[in-house]
């Protein structure tokens, strides 16, 4: 229902900023609170400083940071040659196979996470391909949950694309590969650099799929933040998930710079 009155617009953005601030920005300033304090026995911290972050800066915590961006920028790798791979396929096949297709992709966001890591270790866990207790496990856990997001991605840019470009390039005589990689993946660079993006955003965050199948020596961030909330180190867990979001900003703007000037290309 539409508001038209000045008092009525100033109710509805009201509303509006204090859901934004319970559900976004509260539970946000609550954790860099806690990272920053070193105690909270009354209504606010106390003792604030930095000691949280340069203990989150050292030993496991700077460990499994450096898993939780290798990790996300391999499967996120993975799932983007695969995603795009399956939505250039998925355009040329008859509209009930391309239904199946998009089903099969889309699967695992319709299931937890939990019974996909569990799926991977029993799947993983055997010859031919034993994959269990190395970091590929991982990696392979994080690719199948993120490779719904790419392939969502590439294929609605797909169906956006005028197939007038392709239609000219051919009539020029190009090939079906020179078609692709001088016309279809150049107009695919923007949502490329946004699958990428949603992808390693994602991953970065896992916890679930992760905590079935991750080995001790391959401890992501999440893993290990979730571990000192169970022993009850808040402010150090709090500290880690700072950084965590700070990773993930920071490479949420570089790949959306290059997005950015790949669009303008």
């Amino acid at each position: 229902m539409l508001v038209w009155t000045r008092r009525g617009r100033a109710m509805v953005l009201a509303v509006f900023a204090l859901v934004v601030i319970v559900v976004f920005v509260a539970p946000i300033a609550t954790v860099v609170a806690a990272a920053l304090a070193g105690s909270w026995t009354g209504p606010l911290p106390s003792d604030l400083g930095l000691a949280n972050f340069r203990a989150a800066l050292s030993g496991q915590e700077a460990a499994s940071l450096s898993v939780s961006l290798q990790t996300a920028l391999l499967s996120g790798g993975v799932a983007l040659v695969l995603g795009t791979w399956a939505a250039l396929g998925a355009r040329e096949v008859p509209g009930w196979w391309r239904t199946c297709t998009d089903a099969v992709f889309h699967l695992p966001m319709a299931v937890p996470s939990v019974a996909i890591g569990l799926g991977v270790l029993i799947a993983f866990n055997g010859r031919p391909l034993l994959l269990g207790g190395t970091k590929w496990i991982v990696i392979v856990a994080h690719s199948v949950l993120v490779l719904a997001y790419a392939f969502s991605a590439v294929s609605a840019a797909l169906d956006r694309l005028d197939p007038a470009y392709r239609q000219a390039a051919e009539s020029l005589g190009a090939g079906p590969v020179r078609v692709l990689c001088r016309v279809t993946v150049p107009l695919l660079l923007p949502a490329l650099g946004a699958a990428a993006g949603l992808a390693i955003a994602l991953s970065m965050g896992e916890l679930g799929a992760t905590v079935m199948v991750y080995p001790a020596t391959w401890k992501t961030l999440p893993v290990t933040i979730f571990g000192l909330t169970d022993r009850g180190e808040v402010f150090d867990a709090a500290a880690s998930t700072c950084l965590l979001l700070a990773v993930t900003l920071v490479a949420l703007v570089v790949l959306g710079r290059l997005r950015g000037r790949a669009a303008l290309r």
